[in-house]
């Protein structure tokens, strides 16, 4: 009983020491900080380039729903824009619902609409997320050989290698546990069916049913040209991704060398991940702060920068999003019961 309370208590209180942490971090970053340097750098802007980072946003999403529909190909031919759709009401489920609501908001919304199995289109969902890894990951040796920055000690080098090897060598080992999965998990007396036969009478059913149609959705398309495409939307979105510094940087004056705003993405996705697994808030602003004073950008413009690209972000998934929801006639309240009761967590 005691240790139910404890269990209890702790999942109230550890987000706040996540909030406190990731606050102090920031303010230890920023000592020193002008406020009246960071309202002339604010009241400066250039109000035509802001507009280009929401446009960077967008674009990157369009490239990730090219990307999808290509995996998604072997299944049916869903239209990029639809897809492109998908992928932003999910954001804007993973804003308003924490907790993995914005993947499987994206794969309902397709299942729903084109009569695919949800469990199939996430398996989809997987694929993207694991040639991404294997992509960012391959990227980021180019990116430490490209950039210089401060690094006595080489730990920020060495921290960014293993970071990479390791993410390399989890993705290889996700996928093959994917192909594994299909072509062996599914079988008559395999482990995974004897382990669903031990669920309860009522729920037997149901998962063989979605075990196997995540098991259709483990698949490569067969045209060569496709798998292509899958490899070389991975690069654009990463590169669509570092230009969104650019474009808040420029919108305040702001220029850097192309591959720093590349080594700024690289560390910005490990750094996120990280924030993430450890609960801490505000790693993307403190990631990007930190980076940015690296090559010489000083707390005040790297935070209007940071604000810039998170506000623009969150405005352009939201709204596209939102449009998006509103064009299927999907009120946010039946996303969430109907995810909920598919993804078996009511």
């Amino acid at each position: 009983m005691t240790h139910g309370r404890w269990g209890s208590r702790s999942r109230r209180w550890l987000p706040w020491v996540g909030v406190l942490i990731g606050i102090a971090t920031l303010a230890w970053i920023l000592r020193g900080f002008d406020l009246d340097k960071f309202r002339a750098i604010l009241a400066g802007a250039d109000a035509r380039l802001l507009l280009a980072v929401p446009a960077a946003v967008a674009a990157e999403q369009l490239a990730r729903a090219w990307k999808w529909r290509q995996l998604l190909h072997p299944l049916r031919s869903i239209g990029t824009f639809r897809l492109f759709g998908a992928i932003m009401a999910g954001y804007l489920v993973g804003f308003l619902i924490p907790f993995g609501f914005s993947t499987l908001a994206r794969a309902w919304l397709v299942g729903r609409r084109e009569a695919i199995a949800m469990s199939a289109v996430l398996a989809t969902v997987a694929l993207d997320r694991l040639t991404d890894g294997i992509v960012f990951a391959l990227l980021v040796p180019l990116a430490l050989l490209l950039v210089a920055f401060p690094d006595p000690t080489g730990d920020l080098r060495a921290g960014l290698a293993w970071a990479a090897a390791g993410s390399l060598v989890l993705c290889v080992l996700l996928i093959f546990s994917l192909v594994l999965y299909k072509h062996r998990a599914m079988r008559p007396g395999a482990w995974f069916t004897r382990l669903i036969g031990r669920l309860p009478a009522g729920l037997v059913g149901k998962m063989r049913r979605a075990a196997a149609s995540f098991g259709d959705g483990i698949v490569w398309p067969r045209e060569h040209w496709r798998r292509i495409v899958v490899v070389v939307a991975s690069v654009v979105i990463k590169a669509l991704a570092a230009t969104h510094f650019f474009w808040a940087g420029l919108a305040f004056g702001a220029v850097l060398e192309p591959a720093q705003y590349f080594f700024l993405m690289v560390c910005l996705g490990f750094v996120v991940v990280l924030g993430h697994l450890v609960r801490v808030a505000g790693t993307f602003a403190i990631g990007a702060i930190f980076v940015l004073g690296l090559f010489g950008v000083s707390g005040e413009m790297a935070l209007a920068m940071v604000l810039v690209v998170q506000a623009a972000t969150i405005l352009t998934m939201a709204i596209i999003g939102a449009f998006a929801l509103w064009r299927q006639g999907v009120a946010l309240s039946e996303l969430r019961t109907s995810v909920a009761e598919q993804a078996g967590v009511r």
